[in-house]
Formats: structure tokens, C-alpha cells, sequence
């Protein structure tokens, strides 16, 4: 039996709402992917009539012995959790080559399912990605929209704000994750550490890996997450997981641990940009490594904020250029330029040359093909070697650059003289 729809208490909009108001009209059938506890189904549950939780132990069996009753309700109909029960899949996409009228299901997951592939779905079970929350959905008041950015037109950039360098930290280890804002630091971590191991004890099992060492998996998670912002190999990664260790996992078992992290929406690495001009040529392919929420990272390493600030050395070590909090911080700006993008139908990648001559931390591909450059630069203020990589580029790439932008932990948003843009991370907006 479906479950009557409760909107949450307070519920406070997120950037997905407005892709969902443009989209649900028309369209019959959306999927909310995203890791667990980002808020997909407080979200879902504002536009949901009939709710159906697969994750009840009694509404699961039910859908397992008679599929068909999920279609059954006033809808929009939400099936939470859908992978729990992965033939609701094929259900939804049946009845929508029945009647495709739109607004009908949502579905929320948090895992792609293990076992047997279901049907794609193309063109009738459309897949939206859920984040945790940005830096906008926290309460900052954004004056500078990346979506003004790629329209192009270098338009004004202006703003003030008081937040600084002990705030973003904060922002940096306190995570979006919706319910565990607004603990204290000793509750915030036992929460933290609740859902890691939830992770490797519950979620691996779930995706059918047993994992018969899971001190194995937990310091492979630890060296991915001292690999953030980094285009560190898995064998490095493998390497820095177990340090003096003769007998080293097989990159056959590591990297289905990737996989399934992946899966779980949990890794989400930023691709490599690799354009067919011909003026850029010899860029890497790797991609960089980050978390889903750059808390996790944090504490898979145990860093506090203090620890951070202060430049305490982190174990393992993986190779990197500037301090760690400088890799948190680039993390916490990739988390919000994805949402951002995906809300301007824009795509969000990194360049680098082979050689690392010229980096890039973020490239945002408008829906036009149009480029907006984006450094992330852990310091209040902005110097000219600072943009020597972005003004490379516009030389390279000459109007396809819409705007270049440093990301920066000031209080000022301007433009330079040069024309490129400098903002406060608290100041940027989808």
C-alpha cells in the first residue's frame, strides 16, 4: 500500500526544483539520482500524490510479489528508493509507452542497481542528478550567476561579502548533506562516520560485493580522498592506501570498488576537457578525483577545521601542488559549479596538458558550445600569475571564451582590468 505524501516541514527550494518545474509539465516519467542523504526524496515528496517507499520492508515485498500496484494512485506517483526493487524500473517505463502523459512518476535513487541490467528507459524515464547542497542552498546570497557568465557579454560582477577563510572551512567539513546541518562538530563527525561505514558495511553487500576486508577498503577510500583534486593514477592511489605493503591489492579488486562507489554516486571525479581545436593539443585525459561532498574527504582523513587551517600534514600522502585545504576548496567549488551548470544545461570538466604546463580547474561548456574558465584560488586576493593560465587560454580559444573567472576566498567581486572576473566562492550563484 502507497503511503500518504507529507511535504517536509520547512522545506527550503533547491536549484533542482527549477529544472523540475521546467521539466515535469512535460515529460512523463523523471529519475532523482544522487548519493544518500542529499534530499532527493524531501524533495520528491513536495510534488508526490502517492508515495511508495521501497525502502519499508513491507511496501518492498509487496512490489516484489505485484509490481504492477506501483502504477496504482493519484499522480504524480513516487516511487522512493526505486532500485530497491528493480523491476519498478521496467514497470514505469511500460506504462509510459502506455500513456504518456506527463507529470506522472518520479522516482528517487541512490544507487544504480546490481545484478541484471534494466532497460535504459530512453525517452521516457529521464535521469536528473542531485548533489548535497550549495554554497546558494546554505543561505549565501549570490551576486554573480554562472548562468550570466555563459550567456556571454562579459556582464558587470559586483558584490560584497564577510565571508572568509575560517567560514568556508567550516562549509568544508560541516558538508551539504540537508540532515546534518546544524549539528555540533562532535555529532557532525559521529554522523560522518555512521554513513562511511554504512557505505562499506551495507551498501557494498547490497551492490553484491562482499567485502572480507573492509580495513582494506576503508584506507583505499582514505588515499582516494588524499587524491582529491588530483589526477594521482589508481595505481598511486592503490600504493598510498598500503605503504609498505609487499602484497598489494590487485588493481581487479581496487578498482570494482571504484566502480561501485561510483555507482552509489558517491566518487564524482571531474573529466578531462578535450576539445577537437586544433590549437589545443597534447591535454591529458585523466580525470580528477572528488567526493560527492568534500566532508567525506575530510573525514576519511580526520581534518578538522583547525587541522586545515593550521597546514597539518595529511596521511597517506599523494603528490599535489599547494596546501590540502586548497584541494577542499577546489572540491567545494567543483560540487557547486556541477549544480550550477547542470541547472544552465551546461557540463563541467578540467583542462591540463600532458606535460602540466597549463592547468585549468574548471572548464564550463555552455549549451552553445560556449566556454566559461573557472580557477579556484584558496586567497583573498588575486595576482597576475594567478590568471596566466586563463589568459593562455584566450589566446588559444580567442571568442569561444566567454568569461574567465578566478573563484577566490575574498570579500570583493570585480573585474580586473585584464576582464577577468573575480569572486568570492559565497558570491557565486547557478
Amino acid at each position: 500500500m502507497p503511503v500518504p505524501p507529507v511535504a517536509p516541514s520547512g522545506y527550503r527550494r533547491r536549484v533542482i526544483d527549477e529544472e523540475l518545474d521546467e521539466l515535469m509539465p512535460g515529460l512523463s516519467a523523471i529519475s532523482v539520482e544522487g548519493p544518500k542523504g542529499v534530499g532527493k526524496t524531501a524533495t520528491a515528496l513536495t510534488r508526490a500524490a502517492t508515495v511508495y517507499q521501497l525502502d519499508d520492508d513491507g511496501q518492498r515485498q509487496i512490489a516484489e510479489a505485484a509490481p504492477h500496484r506501483l502504477t496504482r494512485g493519484s499522480e504524480p506517483i513516487l516511487i522512493d528508493e526505486w532500485q530497491r526493487v528493480p523491476s519498478s524500473w521496467d514497470v514505469v517505463r511500460r506504462a509510459v509507452d502506455e500513456d504518456s502523459r506527463p507529470a506522472r512518476f518520479l522516482l528517487t535513487g541512490s544507487a544504480s542497481p546490481s545484478g541484471p541490467p534494466t532497460h535504459t528507459g530512453a525517452g521516457r524515464i529521464v535521469p536528473i542528478r542531485m548533489r548535497p547542497l550549495t554554497l546558494s542552498e546554505r543561505g549565501y546570497a549570490p551576486s554573480v550567476h554562472l548562468s550570466d557568465l555563459l550567456g556571454g557579454g562579459r556582464p558587470n560582477v559586483e558584490g560584497h561579502t564577510s565571508v572568509g577563510l575560517d567560514e568556508y572551512v567550516d562549509e568544508i567539513v560541516s558538508g551539504g548533506f540537508p540532515g546534518m546541518r546544524g549539528l555540533t562538530h562532535r555529532q557532525l563527525r559521529s554522523q560522518l562516520d555512521g554513513y562511511l561505514t554504512r557505505v562499506i558495511d551495507r551498501e557494498f553487500a547490497e551492490q553484491g560485493m562482499t567485502i572480507r576486508r573492509p580495513d582494506t577498503l576503508r584506507a583505499w577510500m582514505r588515499a582516494y580522498a588524499a587524491a582529491t583534486a588530483t589526477t594521482a593514477s589508481f595505481e598511486t592511489i592503490r600504493d598510498a592506501a598500503t605503504p609498505g605493503v609487499g602484497n598489494k591489492p590487485a588493481l581487479t579488486t581496487t578498482l570494482p570498488w571504484r566502480d561501485i562507489l561510483t555507482r552509489l554516486w558517491l566518487l564524482d571525479p571531474v573529466a578531462a576537457w578535450l576539445p577537437t581545436n586544433n590549437r589545443l593539443t597534447e591535454l591529458a585525459s585523466s580525470d580528477k578525483h572528488h567526493f560527492a561532498d568534500p566532508a567525506l574527504a575530510a573525514r576519511l582523513l580526520n581534518v578538522t577545521a583547525t587541522g586545515l587551517t593550521s597546514g597539518a600534514q595529511i596521511t597517506p600522502s599523494i603528490q599535489r601542488s599547494g596546501v590540502f585545504l586548497g584541494a577542499l576548496f577546489e572540491s567545494l567549488l567543483a560540487l557547486n559549479l556541477r549544480v550550477y551548470a547542470q541547472a544552465a544545461e551546461a557540463q563541467v570538466r578540467h583542462l591540463r596538458t600532458q606535460r602540466g604546463e597549463h592547468e585549468v580547474d574548471f572548464i564550463v561548456i555552455g549549451p552553445d558550445d560556449g566556454i566559461v574558465a573557472i580557477e579556484a584560488k584558496l586567497s583573498a586576493t588575486v595576482v597576475d600569475s594567478d590568471v596566466k593560465h586563463l589568459r593562455w587560454l584566450r589566446d588559444r580559444i580567442g571568442d569561444r571564451l566567454l568569461d574567465a573567472v578566478v573563484v577566490t576566498t575574498g570579500t570583493q567581486a570585480y573585474r580586473r582590468a585584464d576582464g577577468i572576473a573575480v569572486v568570492p566562492a559565497a558570491l557565486l550563484g547557478p
